[in-house]
């Protein structure tokens, strides 16, 4: 009883001292930040946002407030900056401003400002730079990853030869090619595709990734100082990460028994040999902890965008078969059917050019962007915003401009074509984000999506079980994620 009631006491005296510390820091800053809706100690604005569709919620917002307004997750404090107008100003204009972490409370259980992505400061600065040359070193940007590429896609089209026309899933045929490119950068080689450890891996990337676009993971996000502790579905996706890093670890430690420094094999060897360097240096970030979550940040960011990319890819060109038979006679004219496809073919394919590009704006796969925080005290448009402050650039809003994209929410190739038909670029394609972090994986993302698209159609036709005009392409899930739906679909040689 006396347990219970001690309990008790500590509950309500922790969020005594959060909804203070809340009231604190709302008036602290009052005064200097962006206009938005009033919010209520801890638990800020809950009330005017739906967590099924947190995207959405906060650009019904912006339509009161403007495209830089404030909202508060709970006890966090967010500028949201909407359109390519208020997103290209703060991170391109004033990228160094902007170039600080902000929180994504479901990864940050697992990465607490360690490693590539979710560190910030200095240490962000020397991972990325490391990272960059690290990744060049093994062919990023090169005639050899393009080859990798080339030989993963005949895996993949042996994987859906083998169908023999049955309608599957294609998660994770996608998932495991697009896999096994960074990890031959990463581990130093590729997965076979009946590895269990493989499909457990990525069941264990999907699933945290998802969670992150769910109504549990958006509230998790306002409430991750409580709910860490309670029973939940955010207590799974601890646990798929804690999996994901307990098997890069695995790896880590399989190089550290074998390594030879004059010989690094892959990016871990490369980085222990970093390690070795600077042992003596006591301010080094080249340190276990950085090795192993960059690691994973590359990993996990190498395989899930793309994969997911392509997989809404397919659903879109079923939905629109006309354009599937477009791309298939342009790579029928520029390719053939007997040579394999090669990255400098893009540059005489502009309607191909234009699907790939407008798959990944209509995709839009983190609509709301990594989140930012500002480094200094920075005065943006007519408001300060104070050194610490978060920023969500809300990346799908520049996707959807409509400045700049005539019927914003139609899949439309002709969103990346002009008059004459050719390929034209755009302002607001920015599913890569901009500035300072922006992601260093574009060039490959790039080339897979390429690669990967332009040989399955080569040799496959698409089929659904439903008629084109049946199926659904809007979201499964949007939140931190945009999750396509759940569907099946048949790859028919041609």
């Amino acid at each position: 009883m006396l347990a219970s009631g001690l309990l008790l006491v500590t509950v309500l005296a922790f969020l005594i001292i959060l909804v203070f510390m809340s009231v604190w820091k709302q008036r602290k800053f009052s005064g200097k930040l962006p206009p938005g809706p009033t919010p209520l100690p801890f638990i800020g604005n809950y009330f005017q946002l739906n967590t099924e569709q947190m995207y959405n919620s906060l650009m019904k917002i912006s339509e009161c407030y403007g495209p830089v307004f404030t909202i508060h997750l709970g006890p966090r404090r967010i500028v949201v900056l909407c359109g390519q107008e208020a997103v290209k100003e703060a991170l391109a204009d004033q990228a160094e401003e902007f170039s600080g972490r902000g929180e994504q409370a479901t990864f940050d259980w697992l990465f607490k400002g360690y490693g590539l992505v979710f560190s910030t400061g200095d240490r962000a600065k020397q991972l990325r730079r490391f990272s960059i040359a690290t990744l060049r070193d093994f062919g990023l940007g090169k005639r050899g990853i393009e080859e990798r590429i080339q030989e993963e896609a005949v895996f993949l089209l042996e994987a859906f030869r083998k169908t023999n026309g049955a309608f599957i899933d294609p998660t994770f045929y996608l998932s495991r090619t697009v896999s096994n490119i960074i990890s031959s950068i990463v581990f130093g080689d590729r997965f076979d595709y009946e590895d269990k450890e493989l499909l457990s891996l990525l069941k264990m990337m999907t699933g945290s990734f998802q969670f992150t676009a769910t109504s549990s993971g958006q509230l998790f996000e306002m409430f991750s100082s409580v709910m860490k502790h309670l029973p939940g579905p955010q207590q799974q996706a601890f646990k798929e990460m804690q999996g994901l890093e307990d098997f890069i670890t695995k790896k880590v430690k399989q190089n550290q028994s074998t390594l030879d420094p004059s010989s690094p094999r892959d990016f871990i060897d490369s980085f222990l040999i970093r390690m070795q360097e600077e042992k003596k240096n006591p301010n080094t970030e080249f340190s276990m902890k950085n090795l192993v979550r960059t690691t994973l940040n590359l990993f996990f960011g190498g395989t899930e965008t793309v994969s997911t990319t392509l997989r809404y890819g397919f659903l879109l060109l079923m939905k629109y078969p006309d354009i599937q038979a477009k791309v298939r006679e342009e790579i029928d004219r520029v390719i053939g059917k007997n040579r394999q496809p090669k990255y400098e073919d893009h540059l005489k394919m502009p309607y191909t050019e234009a699907v790939i590009h407008e798959i990944q704006r209509f995709g839009d796969v983190v609509p709301m962007g990594l989140a930012r925080r500002v480094t200094k005290d920075t005065k943006f448009r007519d408001f300060i915003i104070p050194k610490g402050t978060e920023v969500f650039p809300m990346l799908g809003s520049v996707l959807k401009d409509p400045k700049f994209f005539s019927n914003p929410k139609d899949f439309n190739p002709n969103h990346f074509l002009d008059d004459k038909g050719q390929f034209k670029k755009s302002d607001a394609f920015v599913p890569f984000s901009l500035g300072k972090r922006n992601c260093l994986g574009e060039g490959l993302a790039r080339m897979e999506l390429f690669l990967f698209l332009t040989n399955i159609l080569q040799n496959f036709h698409f089929r659904s079980p439903q008629a084109p005009q049946d199926i659904d392409v809007s979201p499964r899930l949007l939140g931190f994620a945009t999750i396509p739906p759940n569907y099946t679909m048949s790859f028919l040689s041609r």
